[in-house]
């Protein structure tokens, strides 16, 4: 599975938004860490803030910041939120059956297991786990 260039700069605007411990944060703060596209960012603040991951202010003075507290945002909900298709291989996505090994395919079932434990792991983490680096320590 590969997730999209948008759940990845999702996840690096909140963390962001996260570091500033409820300070606003910009769009432009944001590219210039990331070296991201403003205009990318721009499309993921405002989903973001859609979703009530962000809250939004316009204006001269306005940013983003988090819209609930890095211990509330879950990594896997997120991916859900972010990502359109979750589905690893095309036979995954044949809802109207055109499949014919359409809910009898082994393979299927094994990729489906794979998709289903990789969103179990994330669903482990919050966005504080993360910013505050908890992943990494569990390797050392």
């Amino acid at each position: 599975m590969r997730l999209t260039s948008f759940t990845d700069y999702s996840v690096r605007v909140l963390m962001h938004a996260a570091k500033k411990n409820g300070s606003l944060s910009s769009i432009r703060e944001v590219s210039e860490e990331y070296a991201i596209s403003k205009n990318h960012l721009m499309k993921v603040v405002h989903m973001l803030g859609k979703g009530g991951y962000l809250e939004t202010i316009r204006g001269k003075n306005g940013g983003f910041k988090l819209g609930q507290n890095a211990d509330k945002i879950n990594i896997g909900k997120l991916i859900r939120f972010t990502e359109d298709d979750l589905n690893i291989a095309e036979c995954l996505k044949d809802k109207n059956g055109n499949c014919r090994l359409h809910n009898k395919c082994p393979f299927a079932c094994v990729i489906n297991e794979a998709r289903n434990a990789f969103l179990a792991a994330v669903d482990k983490y919050t966005l504080a786990d993360i910013v505050n680096g908890w992943p990494l320590k569990k390797l050392t």
